[in-house]
């Protein structure tokens, strides 16, 4: 299953339009509160998915049943990228448990772009929800690398994977992949190309770069 939030007008693609808008990049603090934004989104529109019991509240004045969301909640993010569009879940599922995951691209000279995956933090994953985030979607490598690292820590009931801008080739890749019943895709938007170096056109650019500031590439 695929949704794409931003096929629906609502407030979710005005801060689409300001990450994506190349002078408001030039403020890191704008852009990283944007991508927290969509995350608090995404957070919503997921939530409607999920399993709910009904408990008891006592108030002042009496006692009102609510349905609330099922606790077993895992976020995992991919580093460094994800850390925004992370907190922006964690800010909606702010009793979930957390998993970090460090994989980055590798460029060999003459050769393809690879992603190489270094270490996970995580908790048991055994019967959770699992919410994957990645800003972007490009090629689809660096999300399967997340999910095959994740599937080391447990079997999660359902993984739910977050990104704010995908490419057409990244989510079928996606669906290819890892499109079986237990994974559910959520993305803002779906741009139609990738460039000689797989980043997605028009796209946004580097969403980790625009966050935290340009980096020397590992070699």
């Amino acid at each position: 299953m695929v949704h794409i939030i931003g096929e629906n007008n609502s407030i979710f693609n005005n801060f689409i339009a300001e990450i994506r808008d190349v002078e408001i990049q030039r403020d890191p603090l704008r852009f990283r509160r944007n991508i927290e934004r969509v995350g608090e989104i995404m957070a919503y529109e997921i939530s409607k998915h999920l399993d709910f019991n009904e408990i008891n509240v006592q108030t002042p004045l009496g006692t009102a049943p609510v349905s609330v969301t099922e606790k077993n909640i895992v976020l995992a993010t991919i580093l460094r990228a994800g850390l925004p569009l992370h907190q922006g879940l964690l800010n909606s599922f702010d009793r979930a448990e957390n998993c970090f995951i460090s994989a980055y691209r590798k460029h060999n000279e003459g050769e393809d772009i690879c992603i190489e995956f270094e270490y996970i933090a995580s908790p048991s994953l055994d019967d959770k929800i699992v919410i994957l985030s990645d800003p972007i979607l490009a090629t689809g490598a660096s999300m399967e690398v997340g999910y095959k690292a994740l599937l080391e820590k447990g079997t999660p009931k359902h993984v739910h994977i977050v990104s704010v801008i995908g490419s057409r080739d990244g989510v079928d890749y996606v669906k290819k992949h890892l499109g079986d019943e237990n994974v559910t895709l959520w993305v803002g938007a779906v741009d139609p190309e990738l460039n000689a170096q797989s980043y997605i056109v028009p796209g946004l650019g580097d969403a980790g770069d625009l966050a935290f500031g340009p980096k020397i590439d590992s070699k």
